[in-house]
């Protein structure tokens, strides 16, 4: 007979762990802070030979997700609040209310969890997360939780308030980091989605990406069987590098790709890109949208030769473009994705980006209005 521990359960004996092993300093806190780091091999990849692609339950649910927005520069940032915005319960309550249908929720997990074995998260950061996510579902929203800015995990130079690991040991911690993630959500309804990592790449490389995917697959399989995971290729999840995107031998997948062509459009003035792009760059004539619709096209005949549906995971124009430019790519890219089936979640809520002024607490009225195929 298998007994299921309550997440409460879990979580509270996690925080009573935490708490004794930094108040004891005797012997066997000592013990503990030197735990040897298990060795990739003990993480068996799924095998990746034949996958079957989704059935009809999978596609249903991509079909859902429908309209999303992604709550980007909230729990992703070094540390909530780091960058500007904290998750409140007016975004949340916003974007329910004005019929979006998904809720895209990056984290950097990486940073709230101990650099040595056994890597534990934090659980005052894990409850923190969870009551975002228990709030999203509670709301009726599809949640796709992700690993994000795992910068060491890709080769990056770290950001302000991120704290380096030994580098032995990055590619398990992401490993153990999922096992606890899983282990935590596994309780929670179908509509949360585990995405296993944001825009793979340089040292991420396609061969290094499809081992390890497989493996953190392996991992969440072992607590959440039937679970959508989510998996994107290598190179930022760019579409041209789905070919290169080798997907285990399991049906419950979704893929997923990022768009933001024409790139000196979307990005002009984006201080965070070097060199930064000139500003006053307008949208969109003819070659703008060719090269807007293209990954999306590569996309839609990589679905329909493997069988898995494909989550548009992230599209937007940054707030240094003009306001009817910006309006003008949004509808595009929303009618342009479903046409072709595909859900979407647009960059971002509230930042940059954002269709949603936290300050004014309102709607940008013409951007939310373009995402959710309405007005002129």
């Amino acid at each position: 007979m298998t007994t299921t521990v309550p997440r409460s359960v879990r979580t509270a004996l996690a925080v009573v762990l935490v708490l004794l092993s930094s108040l004891w300093a005797g012997p066997m806190a000592r013990t503990l802070a030197q735990e040897p780091s298990p060795g990739i091999g003990e993480f068996p990849p799924t095998p990746a030979d034949r996958p079957p692609g989704a059935p009809p339950a999978v596609w249903a649910a991509a079909a859902a997700m429908g309209r999303g927005v992604n709550f980007g520069n909230m729990l992703e940032a070094p540390d909530e609040g780091a960058w500007g915005l904290v998750v409140r319960d007016e975004f949340i309550d916003a974007v329910a209310a004005a019929g979006f249908t998904t809720v895209r929720l990056p984290v950097r997990w990486s940073n709230h969890a101990e650099a040595a074995a056994p890597f534990a998260i934090d659980p005052e950061f894990l409850d923190r997360v969870t009551s975002v996510v228990d709030r999203l579902l509670a709301r009726g929203l599809y949640v796709v939780v992700n690993m994000h800015h795992y910068h060491q995990l890709d080769g990056d130079p770290l950001d302000r308030g991120e704290f380096a690991v030994d580098d032995a040991v990055v590619d398990v911690r992401f490993l153990i980091l999922w096992r606890q993630i899983a282990d935590h959500f596994r309780d929670e309804p179908g509509r949360l989605l585990f995405e296993l990592y944001n825009e793979p790449h340089r040292r991420l490389t396609a061969a290094r990406w499809n081992d390890l995917a497989a493996r953190a697959l392996g991992v969440v399989r072992q607590t959440n069987p039937d679970r959508i995971v989510v998996i994107g290729p290598v190179d930022w999840n760019q579409a041209a590098a789905l070919p290169s995107l080798r997907l285990p031998d399991d049906a419950d997948l979704i893929a997923t790709i990022h768009d933001y062509r024409p790139f000196d459009f979307t990005h002009q003035g984006a201080q965070w890109v070097h060199p930064v792009p000139p500003v006053g760059v307008t949208c969109c004539d003819a070659g703008q949208r060719a090269a807007a619709a293209a990954p999306l096209t590569a996309a839609k005949t990589w679905s329909d030769g493997s069988g898995y549906p494909v989550f548009l995971g992230e599209f937007g124009a940054y707030s240094k473009a003009d306001m009817p430019s910006r309006v003008a790519y949004t509808r595009f890219m929303r009618e342009q994705a479903e046409a072709r089936g595909f859900p979407w979640a647009y960059w971002e809520l509230a930042a940059g980006f954002g269709v949603y002024d936290p300050l004014a607490h309102a709607w940008r009225a013409p951007l939310k209005d373009a995402l959710l195929g309405r007005g002129p």
